[in-house]
């Protein structure tokens, strides 16, 4: 690419001064908060002691460490609003409801007066308030989003001031899963001179014919000059300046705007950029390059910045094909879970969220639905430098309940779409605006027409912000159009019931993309009626892995996200299970057998086999109207000498040959009908100790092998920690796998122990996790029992470099150590 600098001279001779600095300044305010859980008297505030208070680091999640609750006795199930929960707490996982306060105190400088100096929270878990020296300065009552405050004009200069916040997880029913609660996610003060500089979210970046790039940029300019000075650089992966100019732009500021107490801001549209041969954004490349914009005053001194990443790439919808990345079809490999992560909860981790992305790479995975929220900034970060495709979601329902529970969801929309496209519409992951959640079957949606004017209203102003996307929203599986008494009507059909005519509803009619949960036997007869539309199955059964994807024609649709792919918290089936266990990974993120059969069918050009043994036969859960049935498999060897099992393999090979203590059992075909396809059975198979062994072929020719031994008694205890670099910025994790072996190093599965866990170094212990989502265990502490042999232990590191050392003991065990470096 060639190097191209582009000056411009303005009227008054504006000099170009490239060494000074702009003068916003960014403070993490993540460390060295006091911590109180439960509620506080609000008129206390402005002389509260909390010299007692804990003493926490953000992102942080206050229920995760607060007991389990057990169903008390004659708890039944409750419906509300269309949601089912199995008791009080089920589907918050067994949590109790309530508070907890934040506190820290900040000392401006006398000289910062005169500066405009804002407090940004990128979340409060469910819904928040601020106080400044005892008095209420903002808040939010969604916390999945973001907010700011300008406290300019309220601090008290040279002076301790004390700021509190305030997060409650609202009621049991506000959520029909695990929220977590508290500042969750980042914290930011922000200085910037006070009449002049770049809005929130000031930069917005499109592309155009894999080659041109426009951006606009928001300019707040409150004393009123009619032009302002900009500075816009191009910087591709590696740093280098292929772009940069700078020019006086025209800024219109109408005096209405002080009149009516606005802030006069325009979108300034600068001139379209050609880049030469520019390096495309893909799933397999994820290129991304910088834009850095910078405001001067008239005195030619640079008084703010602002950095944006993009990619550039182009993305097209159509019934003929789907979906097309830069030309290409590219199918959507998903999975659609909550935003929490396992046992550290609601805490919004980078670098959990880093080893998630990476795993469900790993296993062929392209695709998330952030179900039914939006999800962190550094998620969509990370799935950008990881080339990972979002379905961008914002809302469940359009319902008050599911909303925050604080105000009617009327009141939040108009605040919530702007902060939410403006926020997340420049990553290139981002392929489609998801609006919200099986939204279609409720009389109880505002303006009594299942949705429609709802939709369209809130794609009226996300159009506003960005027109570069298609919209879409999950539909039930139950919600279509019905023949009643001769007349056609929306709504939720009963169980059982076969309609004459059963037809779209007029939500999955209106929206841009047809997005259906768990129905996507509907996208063959629904397609030759309204050739127009596009399908997608923005839930998908993980029971019906293999069937509810090669059913689909792949030619045309735009691909699926596999519902709850990983375990998590809440939305549990039930006692003593604290959330979803139907997953193929589990909540410690360990593959379980069926994650092969995802891998096998996401990555059909690597070769797979992958043995399963079933411990039990399916147990029957209904889920939104869809019956689940997943047998319950694992991969161990030790079992009952002489007792026959059924054993699946996945495969994506031709043919798989059993082999137990070198017999061959049987050799099976790979079964061509969609419903059986890569699982192979070998039914009532007899166990004797040793090994069982699959071996795939593809062409007569052996492609993969998989064998399980039988293991001998617990010899030893394995420490493996992550082999990513460990930063000590206070917040990077290291996830260590402890696993008991024998002395041949295989994994025993039925070692139980405690362990126990101690840290030395600048370093703690936050979580520890065995995947056993049935046990009565805490995921905080520095104890958690070995479940199927294994346990995990995460921890945060501090800011002091260094030696780190974990040491874990157990009564059977040798005491073992890891030693670990922070960077």
């Amino acid at each position: 690419m060639r190097y191209n600098i582009l000056l411009t001279l303005v009227g008054f001779l504006f000099i170009w001064l490239p060494a000074i600095t702009a003068q916003r300044t960014v403070e993490n305010w993540n460390f060295g908060w006091r911590f109180h859980r439960g509620e506080i008297d609000v008129n206390q505030l402005g002389t509260l002691d909390t010299s007692g208070w804990e003493v926490i680091d953000i992102p942080h999640d206050f229920q995760i460490s607060q007991p389990w609750v057990k169903p008390a006795k004659g708890e039944k199930m409750v419906h509300l609003d269309g949601a089912s929960f199995k008791t009080r707490l089920s589907a918050r996982g067994f949590k109790e409801m309530g508070e907890g306060w934040y506190v820290r105190t900040y000392t401006p400088a006398p000289e910062l007066q005169g500066k405009r100096i804002l407090i940004d929270f990128e979340g409060i878990m469910y819904v928040g308030d601020v106080y400044l020296n005892g008095k209420r300065v903002g808040g939010t009552d969604y916390g999945y989003l973001g907010f700011e405050i300008d406290v300019s004009d309220k601090l008290q200069y040279g002076k301790p001031n004390v700021i509190a916040v305030r997060a409650s997880t609202g009621g049991p029913m506000n959520s029909r899963w695990y929220t977590g609660g508290g500042l969750y996610r980042d914290v930011r003060l922000i200085v910037t001179d006070a009449r002049l500089y770049l809005a929130r979210h000031p930069i917005y970046v499109t592309t155009k014919d894999n080659r041109f790039v426009n951006l606009q940029i928001e300019v707040v300019n409150q004393p009123g000059e009619e032009s302002v000075i900009l500075e816009t650089a191009v910087k591709d992966a590696g740093g280098e300046i292929i772009y940069r100019k700078t020019k006086e732009c025209p800024f219109y500021s109408p005096v209405e705007a002080h009149d009516l107490g606005r802030i006069p801001s325009n979108e300034i549209v600068w001139e379209q950029i050609s880049l030469d041969n520019p390096r495309l954004w893909s799933c397999e490349d994820p290129y991304l390059y910088t834009v850095e914009v910078t405001l001067y005053n008239k005195e030619g001194k640079a008084v703010d910045t602002a950095t944006q990443r993009f990619g550039i790439r182009s993305i097209e919808i159509d019934p003929l094909f789907g979906l097309k990345l830069n030309g290409k079809k590219v199918l959507l490999k998903g999975n659609a879970n909550h935003h929490t992560l396992g046992a550290l909860g609601a805490a919004a981790y980078p670098r959990a969220i880093e080893k998630r992305l990476k795993l469900l790479k790993d296993f062929g995975f392209n695709h998330i639905r952030t179900s039914h929220n939006p999800y962190s900034v550094s998620f969509l970060d990370l799935c950008d430098s990881l080339g990972i495709l979002v379905v961008d979601e914002i809302y469940d329902k359009w319902l008050d309940q599911f909303a925050g529970g604080r105000k009617p969801w009327m009141q939040l929309w108009t605040y919530d779409v702007p902060e939410w496209i403006r926020r997340d519409r420049n990553h290139p992951s981002v392929v489609m605006w998801s609006l919200g959640n099986e939204q279609q079957t409720f009389t109880t949606l505002p303006f009594g027409d299942w949705g429609v004017t709802c939709y369209r209203m809130l794609k009226e102003l996300i159009n506003r912000y960005d027109s570069t996307r298609k919209l879409t929203v999950a539909m039930h599986p139950r919600g279509r159009t019905i023949e009643v008494n001769g007349q056609l009507v929306a709504g939720l059909r009963p169980k059982g019931q076969h309609p004459k005519v059963d037809m779209p509803s007029p939500l999955a009619m209106e929206s841009d993309v047809a997005s259906y949960n768990y129905s996507y036997d509907y996208f063959k007869t629904d397609g030759k009626r309204y050739p127009n539309m596009v399908f997608y199955q923005s839930e998908a059964n993980t029971a019906s892995m293999g069937k509810n994807f090669y059913e689909m024609n792949l030619d045309k649709v735009i691909g699926l996200a596999y519902w709850g792919q990983i375990d998590y918290l809440g939305e549990s089936a039930g006692w003593p299970a604290k959330g979803w266990n139907k997953g193929t990974f589990d909540i410690s993120l360990q593959p379980k057998p069926q994650a092969y059969l995802a891998k096998s069918i996401f990555k059909p050009e690597e070769p797979l086999v992958h043995i399963g043994i079933v411990d039990q036969k399916a147990d029957n859960l209904e889920w939104n109207s869809v019956m689940i049935s997943t047998d319950g498999l694992s991969e161990h060897w030790n079992r009952t000498a002489g007792k026959r099992y059924d054993i699946k393999v996945f495969t994506n090979a031709d043919k798989v040959e059993l082999v137990v203590n070198g017999r061959t059992i049987a050799i099976k075909d790979n079964p061509t009908q969609a419903k059986e396809r890569n699982t192979i059975i070998f039914n009532d198979v007899e166990y004797q100790p040793g090994y069982i062994e699959a071996r795939a072929y593809k062409d007569s020719r052996r492609v993969a092998t998989h064998r399980v031994e039988t293991a001998g008694s617990a010899s030893t205890l394995m420490l493996n920690a992550d082999t990513e670099k460990w930063k000590a910025d206070g917040q990077d994790l290291q996830h260590i796998r402890v696993t008991a072996v024998d002395n041949k190093g295989r994994r025993v599965p039925f070692a139980q122990d405690e362990l126990t866990f101690s840290v030395e170094g600048d370093a703690s212990i936050v979580a520890v996790d065995n995947g056993n989502l049935s046990s009565d265990e805490m995921m905080t502490g520095n104890k958690r029992k070995l479940c199927n042999g294994s346990a995990l232990v995460i921890l945060r590191a501090g800011h002091k470099a260094g030696k780190v050392i974990l040491t874990v003991r157990a009564d059977n065990f040798k005491t073992r150590r890891i030693t670990l470096n922070t960077l």
